[in-house]
């Protein structure tokens, strides 16, 4: 049977090995490509993983946005220890990715465990099915979610109890890769408008990870994650000067306005997709705007894209787990 990809001539977008947009509408998201790399293979939650004693549960959180909960090892019902919270949003370019896929289970696991917090990692709609704001949106309630189970007063009908029981919503994170990480950036920044995400809970800390933004620089063309944005930009926004990937954007709001009180930042030295002087630019960005709050930003040397992922046992992505588990402990 031949292949849709190889109906050339109906192709709108074609970049494989990731995706493929046709005319009529319909994306091929190369599942093999996906699954060699684990954005694409889905693995069930585990009541105890075998390597980290960490527990994991799928839950709804409304008719289009899914979640999955990771509880860290020797948390019971029994015992009252509150523990940080950090929502974590997966990478993929907002086009492949899944909150349930075998390469985000896995670091999650390691990441619950390195820094003995609970995390929900959250499975959004997709592009181009669905466009960019309508992802944000799913993102933005996932939050609200998530911060509901803070009040007792709160009308949250589906509330989960290892929230309720154990989450510390004084030290609530959020947290992403690459795509993930540009969703943390327009999240903190729309809590920043909203004075918060509902009353009396703030944002604590946001972790970027390889975040996907796009600044202009020389040749930005040629990168691979400028023409995956351009593949599903919105038509009302302005390409790279939209605001919801480039937060040095023009008409992009100060970034005075992150509202979190800590920022931790990191990108590698030889990042395929981001190129690292977009990374710097943005911390520039950042300390030149005034934000009040403390930053830790690491560039990796030698290091390419979301490599901690990859390979979450190398002596360097063990560093970056550390370093991230450390900011969520705040040692």
């Amino acid at each position: 049977m031949a292949s849709s990809f190889d109906n050339v001539n109906d192709l709108v977008v074609d970049l494989y090995p990731l995706f493929r947009i046709y005319k009529d509408g319909r994306v091929d998201r190369c599942d093999d490509t996906s699954a060699s790399i684990g954005l694409s293979s889905y693995v069930p939650p585990s009541l105890e993983d075998p390597q980290t004693g960490v527990s994991s549960k799928d839950v709804t959180i409304s008719p289009h946005v899914s979640a999955r909960l990771y509880l860290p090892k020797n948390t019971t019902s029994t015992n009252n220890q509150k523990l940080p919270i950090f929502v974590y949003y997966h990478g993929g370019g907002l086009i492949v990715g899944s909150a349930f896929s075998h390469v985000h289970h896995c670091y999650l696991n390691i990441l619950v465990s390195e820094s003995n917090a609970i995390a929900i990692s959250i499975e959004y709609r997709l592009a181009p099915e669905h466009d960019v704001p309508t992802i944000y949106q799913d993102c933005w309630a996932a939050l609200k979610w998530v911060a509901s189970h803070a009040s007792d007063k709160s009308a949250l009908v589906n509330k989960d109890p290892w929230l309720t029981n154990h989450g510390d919503f004084d030290k609530l994170f959020i947290a992403g890769d690459s795509a993930g990480g540009t969703i943390v950036y327009n999240m903190a920044m729309r809590a920043g408008r909203e004075g918060g995400i509902i009353e009396n809970v703030p944002i604590y800390g946001s972790i970027l990870a390889f975040p996907w933004f796009l600044i202009p620089i020389e040749n930005i063309e040629q990168v691979v994650s400028y023409n995956i944005w351009m593949a599903i930009a919105p038509t009302s926004e302005s390409g790279i000067n939209s605001s919801m990937i480039n937060p040095l954007a023009e008409k992009a709001p100060c970034l005075s306005g992150l509202a979190c009180s800590r920022l931790f930042l990191c990108i590698g030295e030889k990042d395929e997709y981001i190129p690292r002087e977009i990374g710097i630019k943005f911390v520039d960005g950042t300390k030149k705007s005034g934000w009040k709050g403390e930053l830790e930003f690491i560039e990796f040397k030698g290091e390419g894209h979301c490599f901690q992922m990859k390979n979450p046992e190398e002596e360097k992505a063990q560093n970056l787990i550390k370093r991230i588990a450390s900011f969520i402990q705040h040692k």
